[in-house]
């Protein structure tokens, strides 16, 4: 079974790789881009689409103040790129907001960032890959109907991409990402020039009118505009992969971050304000329901804004059109790659700390945390499927966790400068004072943004992420309760640990062939107190044969036979174990297993579930140790022979690295 299932994962993953070559899978800032930055890029093909379908509840009304709302935007996209800019130097382990807080808020304010910041990796690849799909569905409807299939495989190749590693899924990535920033800035360019010369594009939907939802006036037009700036914060989403990431960038890893994050949002501001103006010139109207558009014909399906302005541009069914339309769902699909980058990492160092299974801190073949990429698959898959792929129902759960995460980080770093300067005389006190007002003044706006975002959009689905987040935070404080609770019970005391007074050894026998004898022969072997072969009643012939044979061959151990009238094996079997292990609270009884190990997984289910039964009870009783006797059939040893001609293959020798010598008086256990 496991060689069959080797091949394919070689095959899909790539074969593992040393730790010493840790080194080989750091990140130039040319791959670095694509890899930690493309959630932020590729938000711009839908962050001026939120802010006109938000405006759009207004009517035509409102739509002028498009511009206002984008360049607030801008400004607190700006405020935050500085901020964690900051991050990347003071923080080059890594961790982002949940490093900052813990470090400076407290515990519990890391967890609420942590559980905020998992959540927003969930739905950032939900929201990319549905974003992507809707892109590819404007250009080619007859796929329609295929949105979910289509989103579920998509996920399925950005996990194996990036269970092959860091390195080569930015290799990969990297031509999507710069193609599309690419054709974007052609477009607007080619725009701009037509503008400039008096032909100014013209969207499809510019002759629509968008009928109003509300009447906009007075205290109802500015909740409109503020749940419309809300929606366009979805251009932020992302920004903080690059602090999380920080150890996986070449020396010197937080400059390398900061100078990564600096480019990331001067590309992100450029096209953001671009395609807004864009939208504006050509006129482009959308409306979150199609019946809301006044005078579009029978059947119309509405497009989005970025496939407008590029028909706009370059003219619907041209090369350049289906180009932009190919690059935008490349990039939205593969912005899903920012979460599959920092969910892993969070999740390692939320291992690390004992607030996730520890198994999240370990990495894979490859050198990546393998565990939290395959979770964070089948989260998005989930939601996916529970959603129905639809892009305008996931980004109402979007960007809570976002501004939660931006928040805590932001004051985190306030109080981190305060700290600086009282402790820190030699530090620049100028640079610090200005490094925490721009901090200060990022966690004012982010939280107020934050409000904003959780009134306009707790109806609309957000109430869920605001249920979601105190059930991971409880999840978290649990299992670090768990291990604390573990690592206290399994503390080694003052006391030796004592040796048990005597072992009493349990070799259980359904048959006499070799494997039994073999059992047999290694109980012996370990001289215990007593030995006893155990069989259980249940057919009389074969007991018979087998007391016929336990007498011909002289076995010099007591055959014990219980009865079972209900015809179970494993509830007589415990049963004299526990009246064995009662006669003295210092025995322990050894139970001795024959089993078979096997080559194939249909070999697997012929045999060894009654064995499988007993040791998961006998695992539960005190005093009781298990121990497995296996027996290598032939298909089994043609298995061994292929893993270890692998290992030669991979030279993959395991050496002794230091012995610790034993101790001269007093060695942790006595009689």
């Amino acid at each position: 079974m496991k060689a069959v299932l080797r091949l394919p994962k070689r095959f899909l993953v790539g074969r593992p790789l040393r730790t010493q070559q840790m080194g080989e899978t750091l990140l130039p800032k040319r791959l670095a881009l694509p890899v930690f930055c493309s959630d932020p890029l590729s938000s711009n093909a839908y962050a001026t689409e939120e802010i006109l379908l938000g405006l759009g509840l207004g009517g035509m009304a409102l739509l002028h103040l498009t511009p206002w709302v984008a360049a607030a935007v801008i400004a607190l996209l700006a405020v935050v790129v500085l901020s964690y800019r900051q991050t990347c130097r003071a923080y080059p382990d890594g961790g982002g907001a949940y490093a900052v807080s813990r470090a400076n808020l407290g515990v519990n304010a890391s967890l609420v960032a942590a559980s905020a910041l998992l959540i927003d990796y969930v739905l950032t690849v939900a929201v990319s890959v549905a974003a992507g799909v809707a892109n590819i569905v404007s250009a080619l409807p007859a796929l329609h109907p295929y949105a979910v299939q289509l989103c579920v495989a998509m996920i399925a190749v950005l996990t194996v991409m990036n269970l092959r590693g860091v390195k080569e899924s930015g290799t990969v990535f990297a031509i999507p990402t710069y193609g599309f920033v690419t054709v974007v800035f052609a477009m607007l360019a080619w725009g701009a020039v037509r503008a400039l010369t008096g032909h100014v594009p013209v969207a499809e939907s510019a002759s629509l009118r968008v009928e109003p939802t509300h009447q906009a006036a007075g205290l109802l037009a500015a909740a409109i505009v503020l749940r419309s700036f809300s929606q366009g914060c979805t251009a932020l989403t992302g920004v903080e992969a690059v602090s999380n990431g920080v150890p996986n960038f070449r020396p010197p890893k937080p400059a390398n971050a900061a100078a990564t994050l600096a480019l990331m949002g001067a590309i992100t501001v450029t096209m953001f304000a671009g395609i807004t103006a864009l939208a504006m010139a050509a006129r482009v109207h959308v409306a979150d329901a199609p019946g809301r558009l006044a005078g579009a014909p029978p059947g119309y399906m509405q497009k989005t804004v970025i496939a407008q302005e590029a028909a706009a541009v370059f003219g619907a069914g041209s090369l350049p059109f289906f180009l932009v339309a190919a690059f935008t769902a490349a990039i939205l699909v593969l912005a899903a790659n920012t979460a599959f980058n920092g969910f892993p990492i969070l999740a390692s160092i939320l291992g690390e700390d004992g607030y996730l299974p520890r198994q999240f801190g370990r990495r894979g073949d490859r050198l990546v945390f393998s565990n939290g990429i395959v979770l964070l698959a089948l989260l998005a898959i989930a939601l996916i499927w529970a959603f129905d792929a639809s892009t305008t129902r996931l980004i109402q759960l979007y960007i809570i966790g976002v501004f939660v995460s931006f928040t805590l980080s932001q004051w985190g770093m306030v109080r981190h400068w305060t700290r600086t300067l009282r402790t820190d005389d030699a530090a620049p006190r100028g640079r610090v004072h200005r490094s925490r007002l721009v901090n200060g003044l990022g966690g004012t706006l982010t939280a107020l943004v934050l409000v904003i975002v959780v009134v306009f959009k707790f109806t609309h689905g957000a109430w869920i992420v605001c249920v979601a987040m105190p059930l991971v935070f409880w999840m978290m404080r649990a299992i670090r309760r768990h291990y604390d609770r573990l690592d206290a019970e399994l503390r080694p005391g003052d006391e030796p640990v004592p040796l048990p007074s005597r072992i009493h050894a349990v070799v259980l026998v359904s048959r006499l062939h070799t494997p039994t004898l073999r059992a047999l022969a290694f109980a012996r072997a370990t001289h215990p107190s007593t030995l006893t072969a155990v069989t259980v009643d249940g057919s009389p012939a074969q007991v018979a044969e087998l007391e016929r044979e336990w007498r011909e061959r002289d076995i010099p151990v007591p055959l014990v036979v219980l009865d079972s009238p209900y015809r179970d094996i494993t509830g007589p079997v415990l049963d004299y174990v526990s009246r064995v292990r009662r006669r003295s609270p210092r025995d322990v009884v050894c139970v001795f297993i024959p089993e078979y190990v096997v080559g194939h997984w249909w070999e697997q289910v012929l045999h060894n579930q009654s064995a499988l039964r007993l040791k998961t009870r006998l695992l539960f009783r005190p005093g009781v140790m298990v121990c497995s006797v296996p027996w290598q059939l032939d298909s089994a040893g043609t298995e061994a022979q292929a893993r270890t001609a692998e290992r030669a293959a991979m030279n993959s020798r395991h050496r002794v690295r230091r012995v610790v010598p034993l101790p001269r008086r007093h060695s942790g256990v006595t009689r």
